[in-house]
């Protein structure tokens, strides 16, 4: 059935004229005429009696007026829950390294719970290799990419914030308490334990010290932060992290920072499939990460 009927008829019912029905409806009087016909032909029964003082509905109109109200109601919903209106509800899995994963995403959580009750998120920690494989194959919704540029021609990125790094050791380590920084040269006789391949700032400190000429760094990588940190911890060897996976741990002086070359901060990048219009629970979860990143917590 044609829902304009439905329209047409509880507008009559309500106004209790032609005209006035028509005047609402911005429609000819005609079409109001032809329309009601046409409906009380579909069902097979009189719905107005026609008087000189206007429409009055009949025993069956008024039975059938309060359905074509839900009708005409559920019908509202329907094309609600399709477009832009109502709650932001719904499932939203968000690829990210474990870096962000750890410092972050918690927290842009918690906001969530607060702002779209509906909405889940799902973390899956990924590098940029499976996260954007996982854009590709629809898996992932949003991707939190550390890398100074993404050059992905099917994968949309915008760059959100800056994560500053800091070169640690233990508060006991030789270069914990020294003054001088650390040189390049120096830094590359000593034992370094890293995040996994695939990372960005990882991977650019590994090539940094292994172009020392003549120099040798021993480097192990790991695929877990804290087996990282918890190797530095111990003594034995430094390591490079955002200061936001290690901020509590130089406060309580479990780790110190060591003084050497500036390192610059690594980019965080948002990104999804570009050929994929994102749902409003990804847009919602995507402003709720810029604004985590770029808020008065952000150091860019």
């Amino acid at each position: 059935m044609d829902t304009r009927l439905l329209q047409t008829f509880t507008a009559l019912a309500r106004t209790g004229s032609f005209t006035a029905a028509a005047a609402e409806l911005q429609l000819a009087q005609s079409t109001v005429t032809v329309q009601i016909r046409t409906l009380e032909k579909a069902l097979g029964t009189r719905l107005f009696d026609r008087l000189a003082r206007g429409a009055l509905l009949t025993e069956a109109g008024h039975r059938l007026l309060a359905l074509a109200e839900e009708v005409l109601e559920a019908e509202s919903r329907l094309f609600a829950a399709a477009g832009e209106d109502g709650p932001v509800a719904g499932t939203v899995v968000v690829g990210a390294g474990e870096t962000l994963c750890a410092a972050h995403l918690p927290g842009v959580i918690a906001a969530l719970r607060g702002l779209h009750p509906e909405v889940d998120v799902h973390l899956e920690p990924c590098g940029t290799v499976g996260a954007v494989e996982g854009l590709r194959a629809g898996r992932l919704d949003l991707a939190l990419l550390l890398e100074e540029r993404v050059g992905h021609p099917d994968i949309t990125a915008e760059r959100i914030a800056g994560q500053p790094l800091v070169l640690l050791c233990a508060p006991d380590h030789p270069l914990a308490a020294r003054r001088r920084p650390a040189t390049w040269p120096e830094l590359a006789e000593e034992t370094f334990f890293l995040h996994e391949q695939g990372c960005s700032y990882s991977d650019r400190l590994a090539e940094r010290l292994q172009a020392v000429p003549g120099a040798r760094p021993r480097l192990t990588r790991f695929g877990s932060i804290e087996a990282t940190r918890s190797c530095v911890t111990a003594g034995l060897g430094l390591t490079v992290l955002p200061h936001a996976n290690v901020a509590e741990s130089l406060t309580t002086g479990r780790l110190a920072a060591v003084s050497g070359p500036a390192l610059p901060a690594v980019s965080v990048h948002l990104a999804h499939h570009s050929r994929r219009r994102p749902s409003r629970a990804a847009r919602a979860v995507g402003e709720q990460v810029v604004r985590h990143f770029q808020g008065p917590a952000d150091h860019p």
